[in-house]
């Protein structure tokens, strides 16, 4: 091939070389979230020069994010992720193919979606995607790059890989409960050091050199600058294909009811309603209706007796993201009157404001 010069310091590894280069122009790669750990995957595979690139994430840029999700900017608050992702790629390395799927991965889309790449990059800070993605990923024989992170700790491995071991095989309960970054906190770095990690193994697997992370986890702590590295093996009791996927995925669907915050508002005299905050206590706006609680999302499975499970509850958090994870979990735990808030605290602060102007 004829190597351009932006490629010529790694064309000279001779791991690498004009054979390699090719390999990754020819290469396509999905990253499934656009989130902290996208940011930090995505340029640097855009920059090595992988061919084709997807990134599926239904989220919008908030100020918050600008933290550790370093690709975007100010301008970018408000603007779908995926989009701004694709902006920043295409200004990169406009010779990349990017592929923005402004949607959320459901058992719907994630078959579908995978069979059109070579390696699937989980880069979501959701319990339940990676179940998704680890059982999409057998059925349609794809690697899975995964990554995770908490507060000043992150994790990556290779899942699926010519075989081995799989997410599951690791991790096999899939009701256990886990906090993102949103509960948990996080700094920037962090997710920028795993992020690239991550990257790594999917250079890695592509030009089918070094030693991945198959049967390995890798555990990064950033305040002391310790790594382990940890052995785990494939166990073949759990068996996927595609009709248990289907059954699996299709009953969890649409599963969370949601009521808007309009609908909410004309229910806050109701005294047969309990109105459950999952944010952290720190977090504005400050939302206090008569018959209310306050209970972070990180804390709701060890407060859970402060709750009636034959209560209607309505939950709200932030955005409404934090909000569907507390009904599921609730869910689980026999819970039946629950539907989650549309658009969260800053929805009915929203609303709250208008009436008082009017």
């Amino acid at each position: 091939m004829n190597a351009s010069s932006r490629y010529n310091r790694q064309i000279m590894l001779p791991e690498i070389g004009e054979t390699g280069q090719y390999k990754l122009l020819k290469s396509k790669v999905l990253i499934i979230g656009a989130g902290g750990l996208g940011a930090a995957i995505l340029p640097y595979l855009a920059a090595a020069g992988v061919g084709e690139i997807g990134i599926v994430d239904d989220d919008v840029v908030e100020l918050s994010n600008l933290q550790r999700q370093v690709i975007y900017k100010n301008s970018s608050v408000g603007k779908y992720k995926v989009e701004e992702a694709k902006s920043m790629v295409t200004a990169l390395n406009s010779d990349v193919k990017v592929n923005a799927v402004a949607e959320k991965l459901s058992g719907k889309n994630a078959i579908a979606l995978f069979e059109n790449y070579d390696i699937i990059v989980d880069a979501t800070d959701n319990l339940q995607i990676k179940y998704l993605i680890n059982d999409a990923c057998l059925i349609t024989n794809k690697p899975m790059v995964y990554g995770s992170i908490f507060r000043f700790q992150g994790q990556v491995s290779v899942f699926n890989y010519q075989n081995g071991p799989t997410y599951r095989c690791l991790y096999p309960d899939e009701n256990s409960s886990s906090v993102n970054c949103t509960d948990a906190g996080v700094i920037g770095i962090s997710v920028g050091i795993i992020g690239m990690l991550q990257a790594n193994e999917v250079i890695k697997m592509i030009l089918e050199t070094g030693e991945v992370l198959s049967g390995k986890i890798l555990v990064y702590n950033v305040l002391n600058n310790e790594q382990q590295k940890y052995d785990f093996e494939k166990n073949d009791s759990f068996v996927m294909d595609r009709n248990i996927f289907k059954g699996k995925y299709s009953q969890k669907e649409n599963r969370v009811e949601e009521i808007s915050a309009e609908a909410v508002l004309n229910q806050i005299d109701n005294e047969e309603v309990l109105f459950l905050d999952v944010r952290n206590e720190d977090e504005l706006p400050k939302i206090t209706f008569r018959n209310s609680i306050q209970i972070p999302l990180m804390n709701l499975e060890g407060e859970i007796e402060k709750l009636d499970s034959n209560q209607t509850i309505y939950v709200f958090c932030q955005s409404g993201m934090r909000s569907k994870i507390a009904v599921e979990l609730l869910q689980k735990m026999d819970f039946k009157n629950l539907k989650s808030v549309e658009g969260g605290a800053l929805a009915l602060k929203e609303l709250l404001t208008k009436e008082i102007k009017i």
